[in-house]
């Protein structure tokens, strides 16, 4: 590798790593970047997960105060979401893709249309409960969601922080902030897991990973911070957005 792929893809890496911190979306900066290095497909997704490992590490180091007191919380979904992404990873290494990638843009339309319509889904869920007999029904859905959103995270990844972000926002009412910061850790740790055993079973090429990785360390450490200082209706229509652009381009690509 030249180091004018190199430089590609660090300065990629700088804008997955926002991307991903803020919106969910790093995929849509990393893979293209690798793809235009050189990279077959399947590598570069395994190499994708792979540096997509820091901006795990950046987005914890800039969302302190949004994770504060959330332990608990972030050990079960983080737990749910290593499990499936264990799971995402034996499917991509021992199945073919073909079938699952054409299912990949519908999930992430999904989760974006999810995101924007989350006021009136709550609203509706909350009468439902109010005309039942109110009693809570227990966190069961959300724990499959979770499980199938890193399971997910785990076999091609793009777009998984979307699809994270669109369960945690209708299962709870706090702060779009804090619910984007426990979402980079969830994710996180199915991507993770994930990179794990593509690190020694797939073939990453580690030159690569090594310059995605040092700029989303940079991006994904700035992005909790640019999330604080912007409004958030427009952000969570901005993340919806974009999200449907990926959604689009990768029918186009598929087709």
């Amino acid at each position: 590798m030249g180091p004018d792929s190199a430089l590609l893809l660090a300065v990629a890496g700088v804008a997955s790593g926002l991307a991903g911190s803020i919106a969910g979306l790093a995929s849509l900066f990393s893979y293209p970047a690798l793809l235009a290095a050189g990279l077959l497909p399947v590598a570069a997704n395994v190499t994708n997960t792979v540096a997509l490992f820091a901006n795990t590490a950046g987005t914890a180091a800039g969302s302190r105060e949004e994770l504060r007191g959330q332990a608990g919380r972030l050990a079960r979904l983080s737990i749910l979401a290593a499990v499936g992404g264990c799971v995402g990873a034996a499917l991509l290494l021992g199945t073919p893709a073909s079938a699952f990638s054409r299912v990949v843009p519908w999930l992430i339309a999904l989760g974006s249309v999810l995101i924007l319509v989350r006021e009136p889904l709550r609203r509706l869920a909350e009468r439902h409960t109010r005309l039942t007999d109110g009693v809570p029904r227990g966190n069961s859905p959300l724990a499959g969601a979770v499980l199938l959103v890193g399971l997910y995270g785990g076999y091609f990844g793009a777009a998984a922080g979307v699809l994270m972000l669109a369960v945690l926002s209708l299962s709870g009412n706090e702060p779009l902030r804090v619910t984007n910061a426990v979402k980079n850790i969830a994710t996180g740790a199915a991507n993770v897991t994930a990179a794990v055993a593509y690190a020694f079973l797939a073939p990453v090429d580690w030159t690569a990973a090594a310059a995605l990785g040092l700029g989303c360390l940079l991006g994904s450490r700035i992005g909790p911070v640019v999330v604080r200082r912007l409004p958030e209706r427009p952000l969570r229509i901005g993340i919806a957005l974009a999200g449907l652009a990926l959604a689009v381009s990768l029918w186009h690509r598929g087709g």
